[in-house]
């Protein structure tokens, strides 16, 4: 597969044309910086330094920004990014995740990390049906989020090959607060949100804020599917050599999830089956029967499915830095949490059959039922444990040169202790096949709609590992005028222990089927990078990175995991490099990549194991301008992905594109204000895909607009209307690989809101 030269020509050569203007352009001002490349960034660095100097691809997106993108979950928020995917077409949780060139070839965000303060939410980004979006709520407590693409994010963060996504709260720097409500226009929903912070002393600050809702979500369910919210608050005391802050959150919420519902292939396209809309299905209906588990001490537990997913997270962490002797800093993050859910969601076991049945549930309970059947799976997974501790400390020092030069030199020790307690059940059931509140249909159980347990009995698992990190790394950074180098390598020791089994026939779970778990792997990460400042207005940077991605509960049941034998990892090799200039109202970053990606998966509804290799290169445009009260933002990343190797036996994927990787995905927002007004759209596409890595069937190109209007009806009242998914466009982002299911993302969702600030 060769990649078009002219869309590459294109993108370098609209990078060269404005580089004349920009070698003569001094720094711009604050209002001029539209990519705000002067702006020091901490994610990323080993310590803060701007976007102008650094040589790793970053991208800063401030709170008021990310409310105007309408996002419907913290990984919506992620779209908007060029260079990151995020398939955020599951709710507020279960989104799969990642960067430029590096493949989704399993759930969740196995090659970036999500934080928040710089520690993540959890270790590993791919745990089943307990992705780290789960944990995450944006809301007032947010000051700002920062994006990293590959380079350094392989030495200074543990399973972050790919890069990492931090978002930052605020921390009570600005006094004031406010209160809002929104309102679904278009569906059943209310959220109330408040937050405050300001000063408690001459050195002493403080922040505290949420939101609770509750309603239906923005796919039709019948039922109550939104319920709860969140509460984080911090304190910051202030001393002549450092600070020290206390941070605390509560979260308690529970959301609706989307999971890929029937749909069929036409002219090898995946295409929506009547009485089914992908954008508002999602199989909750007041009609479900309470759906019957087996939990780990083998008793039967009975769970309303309508419950979705239910996450609780308590937290409290530690922040503090101290300035030592000698110019010595030292600075260190702590954070325990205790974490814990259920997942429940249904899923389509095929595309169904037309047929003649009886109704089991329902207000035509008894009566006859003519047209399409399906099979309805219900992932119920109890989130028993996904606790952690997380500790990085650091020690640094800058040395000055004879000649003016700067030596900055870092050395620090990531710890943490990742628990994972899981207990699965899957139960197979007859459904309707209607996208408006569908009732079960009869079996031959006495449980109606009940077939039994899906997949063949394969998915009732009790899972209870704990995963240990001890990670040293050491940067060193040079600074002489232009120039900025640095180099860092890491050292990623995960070890693992407990068990895991498959409950026989899903019925019992027997201590002769139980897998012992215990074993220990260890990897050298490095990244090298440079960048050089032309002009105040122009730099270049190159970077070159090799990062590691443990495997967790994903080799679980394939393989033995006692030791015996040898354990899978997955890494990424980068190489990067590219522009950053700003002329008058314009500011652009241009980035060439190049990404090789090695790594093993098993898929636990086939039960089959993968090993492949991945080779992508391409171009990726972060661009915007500024002029009075209008503004653009836009992006676009140009990606040619192929297989590059298999695992004997699946040579034939060899040069075939990775599932789901366009070679085309965008981003443009423009906003207008005038007087009290302000307004404006956003778009995000990418091209056609794969659903499969066979490459036989065809996800569409789509693309979603979103748009906003805010008025200012006084100095502290704020009203505003907003629409995401404006033109209820489908968009499929991941389908199985026989094409009876996809997932979608959801439909329009209109939202009012009124906000007082004080």
């Amino acid at each position: 597969m060769t990649f078009p030269c002219t869309r590459m020509g294109a993108a370098v050569s609209l990078a060269l044309l404005q580089m004349s203007g920009a070698l003569a352009q001094e720094a711009a001002t604050p209002a001029d910086d539209a990519l705000q490349m002067n702006r020091v960034v901490v994610t990323g660095t080993a310590g803060g330094t701007s976007k102008m100097k650094s040589s790793v691809s970053v991208s800063t997106l401030e709170a008021d920004t990310i409310a105007r993108s309408v996002p419907t979950s913290a990984a919506d928020v992620l779209r908007s990014v060029p260079g990151v995917r995020a398939e955020s077409s599951g709710g507020e949780g279960n989104a799969n995740m990642t960067v430029r060139g590096v493949p989704i070839s399993a759930g969740g965000s196995r090659y970036v990390q999500m934080q928040e303060d710089g520690l993540p939410v959890l270790q590993s980004g791919d745990f089943n049906f307990a992705t780290p979006d789960a944990w995450m709520r944006i809301d007032g407590g947010l000051s700002h989020l920062e994006v990293v693409r590959g380079g350094s994010a392989s030495t200074l963060a543990t399973n972050a090959p790919g890069g990492i996504v931090n978002f930052i709260g605020k921390t009570g720097e600005q006094e004031g607060g406010g209160l809002g409500i929104t309102q679904g226009v278009d569906h059943r929903s209310s959220r109330f949100d408040g937050d405050y912070g300001g000063t408690l002393g001459p050195r002493t600050r403080f922040f505290i804020g949420g939101f609770y809702r509750v309603g239906e979500g923005v796919r039709e369910t019948g039922v109550t599917s939104e319920r709860g919210g969140q509460l984080r608050a911090n304190i910051t005391r202030e001393f002549d050599r450092g600070y020290l802050r206390l941070s605390v959150k509560h979260l308690d919420d529970r959301t609706p999830t989307a999971l890929p519902v029937p749909v069929r292939v036409v002219g090898g396209r995946v295409a929506a089956i009547d009485g089914i809309d992908p954008r508002t299905a999602s199989f909750y209906s007041p009609y479900w029967v309470p759906d019957v588990t087996l939990d780990k001490a083998n008793r039967r537990v009975a769970h309303d499915v309508n419950d979705g997913m239910r996450v609780r997270s308590d937290s409290i962490g530690l922040e503090g830095q101290v300035e030592l002797a000698n110019g010595w800093t030292v600075t260190e993050r702590l954070r325990k949490s205790n974490n814990s859910g259920r997942f429940i969601g249904v899923f389509a076991g095929n595309n169904g059959v037309e047929g003649d049945y009886t109704f089991a549930t329902g207000q035509r309970a008894g009566q006859a039922y003519a047209g399409r059947a399906f099979a309805a799976v219900v992932f119920n997974t109890s989130i028993d444990d996904a606790g952690s501790v997380m500790s990085d400390t650091k020690l640094a020092r800058t040395f000055r040169l004879a000649d003016g030069a700067r030596v900055t030199a870092t050395g620090g020790m990531y710890i943490a202790n990742q628990d994972l307690g899981l207990t699965w059940h899957f139960n197979e059931y007859l459904m309707q096949a209607s996208g408006d509140r569908p009732a079960l249909l009869q079996t031959a159980s006495a449980t109606p709609g009940l077939v039994g347990p899906a997949f063949g009995a394969c998915c009732s698992r009790a899972v209870d590992v704990q995963y240990r990190y001890r990670s040293p790394y050491v940067n060193l950074g040079y600074e002489a005028g232009p120039l900025n180098v640095d180099a860092s390598v890491r050292h990623d020791r995960q070890s693992a222990s407990g068990t895991a089994n498959i409950a026989t026939g899903a019925q019992r779970y027997d201590a002769a089927t139980v897998q012992r778990v215990d074993y220990g792997l260890s990897h050298n990460s490095y990244s090298v990078g440079a960048n050089y400042r032309l002009s105040g207005a122009l730099a270049l940077f190159a970077r070159a990175s090799e990062g590691v991605a443990f495997n967790a509960d994903r080799i679980l049941f394939g393989s033995p995991l006692d030791g015996s034998t040898p354990i899978s990892i997955n890494t990424v090799r980068q190489l990067e490099g590219g522009v950053k200039w700003r002329s008058g109202p314009l500011s652009a970053f241009v980035t060439a990549f190049h990404a090789k990606t090695r790594e093993s998966n098993y898929e636990v509804t086939t039960q089959a194991s993968t090993a492949n290799s991945y080779d992508a290169k391409g171009v990726e445009i972060e661009a915007a301008w500024r002029s009075g009260g209008f503004g653009v933002n836009g992006g676009l990343t140009l990606t040619d992905a192929e297989i590059s190797a298999t695992a004997p036996g699946a040579e034939t994927l060899v040069g075939h594109t990775p599932r789901r990787q366009a070679r085309a995905v965008y981003q443009l927002a423009a906003t207008y204000e005038s007087g009290n007004a302000t307004l404006g759209a956003s778009v995000v596409g990418t091209g056609r895909s794969w659903a499969d890595d066979a490459n036989t069937i065809e996800l569409p190109a789509y693309r979603t607009v979103s748009a906003f209007v805010n008025y200012r009806i006084s100095e502290r009242i704020m009203l505003a209307l907003s629409a995401n998914n404006l033109f209820n466009e489908i968009g499929f982002t991941e389908a199985e690989s026989d094409g009876h299911a996809a997932r979608s993302v959801s439909g329009r969702a209109v939202k009012a809101s009124v906000r007082y600030t004080f």
